[in-house]
């Protein structure tokens, strides 16, 4: 029998924003092992139903049972906010989302009560970052953007673009308008422009990075299931259990790779395309 604390964690998002959370997985627990699924092939995600993006995402932690995951992370706002509710009790594996993570940060850093959120239509409009923020915060009072072009501009690699920063005013000008000290994330590609949202914002406004936090939450989630990698390799034969971080797309692989490389702190040599409507 397999030793599951030597199973890999599936990791997915809408594209590449999910790099973020795995970039902190990585960092923050080294001994564990990632599948990740970036759905290329339909991304954006934050402008479709709630109804599109729960079916995705069934599709999509289908095929990461498939690679016998331990654990799930949604590595993805608008999945987080529209389908995990759904998901979680149809699973019978530890899955998390990104939105609680951040979402109580926030909460417990803000000073003055003002948080701003920064997320897809989809995410603003499911107000579920208000509803964890106020669970945590009641008094709080939550300011929400939608920002759609921030994800097509991050994954075109304009992360510095004059464009991006003209973009990037016109969303935040608004939020800095309310007085906010606190601003959530709350896409998984949002910390890729985290010096032009530091630039806008200034130094007064904490930006929160709800990738960080939710690599935290499941560090703390597989102690406690006791699922966590100890460090050592188990079963020695046992290579797509301990091997090199796995990666699938289902679109634009290449690409998906070259930018992978710009993001992870090690070169991703592979990334293999699969065809997601079969699961």
């Amino acid at each position: 029998m397999k030793d599951i604390r030597y199973a890999p964690i599936g990791v997915f998002d809408s594209g590449v924003g999910g790099l973020t959370v795995a970039r902190e997985i990585m960092r923050q627990l080294p001994d564990e092992r990632i599948v990740y699924f970036g759905d290329t092939a339909r991304v954006p995600y934050g402008s479709k139903s709630q109804d599109t993006i729960i079916r995705f995402s069934r599709q999509i932690v289908h095929f990461l049972r498939t690679k016998d995951v331990k654990a799930v992370v949604v590595a993805c706002n608008t999945a987080s906010a529209l389908a995990l509710e759904t998901l979680q009790p149809e699973v019978d594996l530890p899955i998390i989302g990104v939105v609680t993570p951040g979402a109580k940060v926030a909460a417990e850093t803000t000073a003055n009560g003002k948080i701003g959120v920064i997320a897809t239509e989809s995410t603003i409009e499911s107000q579920l970052y208000t509803r964890v923020i106020h669970e945590h915060n009641p008094r709080a009072q939550v300011f929400g953007k939608a920002c759609p072009l921030f994800v097509p501009l991050v994954e075109e690699g304009w992360i510095k673009d004059p464009v991006t920063v003209e973009v990037a005013n016109r969303y935040l000008e608004p939020l800095l308008a309310t007085g906010i000290d606190t601003l959530v994330m709350g896409c998984t590609h949002y910390p890729l422009l985290r010096s032009v949202l530091r630039q806008i914002m200034g130094e007064r406004v904490t930006l929160v990075n709800p990738a960080y936090e939710t690599a935290r939450e499941l560090k703390s989630l597989l102690e406690a299931e006791g699922i966590a990698n100890d460090g050592c390799r188990g079963d020695a034969k046992d290579t797509a259990q301990v091997g090199m971080h796995r990666f699938y797309v289902s679109d634009a692989a290449n690409r998906f790779r070259q930018f992978a490389n710009t993001i992870l702190p090690f070169g991703v040599d592979t990334t293999q395309l699969i065809h997601i409507e079969d699961y």
